[in-house]
């Protein structure tokens, strides 16, 4: 198990992307990972397909510090945690600590706000672009993009290199 002993928070709220947030919670957990789920404080979340997802805990009541990486999936949810700062001091406590900040498609905009991204080289769903740039990325259309600590990928077909992406640089630590 190679992540065996490696501790990943994934962000939550309503309207996340299904995909984007089960692919990286099972396949960490698979790689030996534990995985704990902040959200902004409700107990449960709707995905924007239907499946649900319930926090471990508040967001607000954890630290940077706690966890190896942190993984924000896309979908509307992104839209919700950017305006939630405990969500966006947590993105920047886990940047400004070199930890993995590993974010796909919409989950852009979170790094954006925490203001993490400006001198780096990112990539998004399309239509986030200019957002990103706005933000001071570059922006490069591949299907997953590792720049230092940053991880981002475009959308859910992107998830195997994502993962594997993420599983390497945690692996590296």
């Amino acid at each position: 198990m190679e992540l065996k002993g490696k501790h990943v928070a994934i962000l939550v709220a309503d309207l996340f992307e299904d995909l984007e947030f089960y692919y990286p919670y099972y396949r960490l957990k698979e790689a030996g990972a534990e995985v704990t789920v902040l959200g902004t404080g409700a107990s449960d979340y709707a995905g924007k397909k239907g499946l649900s997802a319930s926090q471990d805990a508040a967001v607000k009541d954890r630290g940077p510090e706690e966890f190896d990486a942190v993984v924000i999936p896309g979908g509307y949810a992104p839209d919700h945690m950017r305006r939630h700062r405990p969500m966006i001091d947590f993105v920047r406590g886990m940047h400004e600590a070199g930890k993995p900040v590993a974010f796909i498609c919409h989950a852009g905009w979170v790094p954006a706000s925490a203001d993490i991204v400006r001198g780096g080289r990112v990539t998004s769903f399309k239509s986030i672009r200019d957002d990103m740039v706005n933000a001071g990325a570059e922006w490069v259309d591949q299907e997953v993009v590792r720049d230092g600590n940053l991880i981002s990928s475009r959308v859910p077909p992107d998830l195997p290199a994502f993962c594997r992406t993420l599983i390497q640089a945690l692996v590296e630590q």
